[in-house]
């Protein structure tokens, strides 16, 4: 769950991709950008003071990142609890 609180995370997940050696797994827990649409408008009105105040993301996706990284492929995907937590295991390829 570091993720939401870190400024820049997608080039925390491209150092997190750079130092995983071949073949190791990379799994994230994070909060994401909920898949109900009246959740996401809480989380868009949330991130008016988290972000300010604490540096806290709540609609962030790290799963768009890793999709896209030549590096990387998703081995699996879960969301949780109306959508608003996700579990991703990527591999780093050989």
């Amino acid at each position: 769950f570091g993720l939401c609180a870190i400024p820049d995370h997608t080039q925390a997940l491209t150092e997190m991709a750079r130092v995983l050696r071949p073949g190791g797994q990379l799994i994230l827990v994070d909060h994401i950008s909920s898949s109900a649409a009246p959740v996401r408008a809480v989380q868009r009105f949330l991130e008016l003071f988290t972000v300010p105040l604490g540096g806290e993301h709540f609609l962030r996706r790290p799963l768009n990142h890793i999709r896209s990284a030549s590096d990387l492929d998703t081995d699996r995907v879960e969301r949780f609890t109306l959508g608003l937590v996700e579990r991703v295991v990527a591999l780093k390829t050989p």
